[in-house]
This record gives structure tokens, sequence and C-alpha cells, in this order.
């Protein structure tokens, strides 16, 4: 889809690179640009204990995949001078730099807009682009409200177990980097494309960020428990110890559950007879379907369950998820390497199997062939 598009990532971490794999995923010839006095992207070190792994370590290859990576130092003219040229072919630069130090190198979008007019330029910061703060997933998710209303009743504030603002953010930008490459295609004028983890993070917060702003209800830790469905995503333990989550979305689903545990007249009970009173009375519902599913093993309950069509699922580790068919699909692999694809639409006008998607790439691994290309397209 993307064949003809040229890309350079001066991006690091998880948000921008994302983006560059997304691309790459589709087609595009994306070039990461990485500094090798700094060891290139500070993911390559970002090794879980007991990690073996060389370069391309478990996080770099989420998020690295179907990229060329050259080393360039752009505190060195030499380097600043192969960056520009290879700058000179591309469409699109996914830039992460810390506000200030893209005009140092002249990397700019202000800069490289007046060389390059068609340029589309992608550049994620923490805060916006006069703030300089430094902008860190963890941080972010703590002062826009995740962590202090992810935990459980009572218990310390929690981040969630991935960097979910650098991916929201990284979706972001992608939306914009795609209305920028459809507004060149009808103007032929390039633009610049930023997002803030910051604001990623405040138009994620959705229903919760209503229940304040037009409900008054300030919300708190509640486990997994939903603040306004019930029951919808309570967890119940079966009789032989596995974990279910529940997410009724409906009355009827409710009293198709309830026909399922063999409790029917719960649905006509006042406390819980639409969702309104089952909110406010969860703890005590609780009670009752733990009793009644607590009797039940879980393949035979989830057997009924998935016959009546109420939404429920085991908890499952990460083993059981990618045993999964479906999720086999959206792997990636090459060698020992193994990743999942960012793309997870299937779209019917792209032929996935043409694209030839290649492993995350070693720091440098194609400085010289990348160079080598330049300086004969230039000649």
């Amino acid at each position: 889809m993307f064949s003809d598009l040229k890309i350079v990532e001066l991006a690091s971490v998880l948000a921008g690179p994302s983006v560059g794999q997304f691309f790459a995923e589709l087609g595009a010839a994306v070039v990461k640009v990485e500094n090798p006095r700094q060891g290139g992207d500070v993911t390559r070190t970002w090794k879980a204990a007991g990690e073996q792994t060389d370069d391309r370590s478990a996080y770099f290859c989420s998020a690295n995949w179907g990229k060329q990576s050259i080393a360039l130092d752009l505190t060195q003219a030499h380097d600043r001078q192969a960056a520009d040229t290879l700058l000179r072919e591309a469409d699109m630069v996914i830039a992460s730099y810390k506000p200030g130090d893209a005009e140092k190198f002249g990397m700019d979008y202000g800069t490289l807009s007046q060389r390059y007019p068609r340029l589309i330029y992608g550049q994620i910061t923490g805060y916006g682009p006069t703030d300089p703060r430094v902008g860190y997933d963890a941080v972010l998710q703590a002062e826009a409200g995740f962590m202090y209303m992810n935990g459980e009743p009572g218990g310390p504030s929690l981040k969630m177990p991935v960097a979910l603002v650098d991916v929201l953010a990284a979706h972001h930008l992608k939306e914009g980097l795609l209305l920028a490459l459809l507004n060149r295609y009808r103007t032929g004028q390039g633009a610049r494309v930023e997002v803030s983890l910051w604001h990623a993070a405040v138009s994620s917060l959705v229903n919760q960020a209503t229940n304040w702003l037009v409900a008054g209800k300030l919300p708190q830790k509640q486990g997994s428990a939903h603040p306004n469905i019930a029951p919808y995503g309570d967890v119940y333990k079966t009789a032989d110890g596995e974990e279910i989550l529940v997410a009724v979305g409906s009355d009827r689903q409710f009293r198709d559950l309830c026909q399922v545990l063999d409790i029917a007249a719960l649905a006509d009970d006042p406390r819980y007879r639409d969702n309104t009173a089952r909110v406010q009375n969860r703890l005590t519902l609780n009670s009752v379907l733990q009793a009644q599913i607590g009797l039940r093993t879980a393949q035979t309950l989830m057997m009924q369950i998935n016959q009546w069509k109420i939404p429920a699922g085991f908890i499952h580790t990460l083993r059981q998820v990618f045993e999964v068919p479906a999720a086999q699909e959206l792997l990636l692999r090459e060698g020992t390497l193994a990743g999942v694809r960012n793309v997870a639409a299937t779209l019917s006008f792209v032929d996935r199997s043409a694209i030839r998607i290649t492993a995350p790439p070693a720091l440098g691994e194609h400085t010289q062939e990348v160079l080598e290309r330049l300086n004969s397209n230039r000649s």
C-alpha cells in the first residue's frame, strides 16, 4: 500500500517507533536514525532480569520490525550532512525530540519544511512543543489520573503493566499523519503533526472523564469493576480454581446469566432488576454470584455462558494468549525473534503476503548500505 513512501525515524522508546513500524508493515521504507555515541535507541538496553538478547532487546523488538538502522551522530557536521541527504528523498519524518533539541540539530519542522515543503513531520512530545519537561509514560499515567483510579479500594495507586499512554499517543499520531498524507495528496503541501503524551492521555479518559465532568462523581479505585455497569469487570473463581471475568452490559444479559446459574428469581429482585440498582448493590450481588459460580467448573460454566451469548472470559497469562489461533495471526517471526503486528485491521485492499517485514535491526546494521545508496543517487 505504501511501497513508494519513504520515512525517516528520528524517534526512540515506544510511541514514535511503533508509528514507524505501522507504516513499515504497510510496505513503507523506514530508516531509523540512531546515535551510536549513546548506544542507539535506549530501549536496546531495557532488558528484563536474566534476559539473554543482543542489542535487540525484547522491548526494542516490540516496535522496530521492518526498519533499517543507520548510525549517525547529529552533533557531527558530516553525519548531519548524511541525514540531510536522507531527508531529501523522504516523504515523512517521525521525531520524538525533547523541546529545543530538534532545533539544535536543524531537524525541526520549521527548518526542514523550508527545504522540503512536501515533507510531513510527525512529532511526539511529553507535554507539548514548548514545555521542557521530559515525558515518560509512567509519569503521564500518574499525572493524567489513570493511576489514581487503578487498584483495589484502599490499596496503592497502580500503573498499567504496559506503556498505555505511549500506545495511545502513537495511535493519535498515526491518525494525524494519515490525514496529513490525504491533505498532501489534495494540496501538494507537507504539514506538521504534533501529539503530546499529555493530550493523548487526557483525551483517552473517556467515560471516567465525564463521570466527573458531567455527573460530578470523582472516580475512585474499585479494582476491575466498572463504575457505571454491574456486574461488569467483576472477577469470580470457579470450583476448579479458574478465574473468569463477567461483563454484563444489559438487563437481558443479566437475566440470562441468572438462568445459567439457576437463580432466575434474582433478576426480578428489586435490588438487581436493572443496572442502576445493580451498581448500587454490587457487593451483595457479587456475593450471590460468587456462591453460584463457585459451584461450577470453569469449562462447563463457560460453555453455557457462551451458548447464551453472555460476555465473559477466562483470565489468561500471555502464554495462554499466544496459544489462541487469532493471536497467532498477529505474530511476526524471523529466526529466534518474534513480535506482534502493529496493524491489527484486516484491509481488503492490502496484500500482506506481498510485504516482507524484516526483523528489528541491530544498531547501525544498514549504515553502509543506506549511505552507498544515497551517494549513488546523488551521482
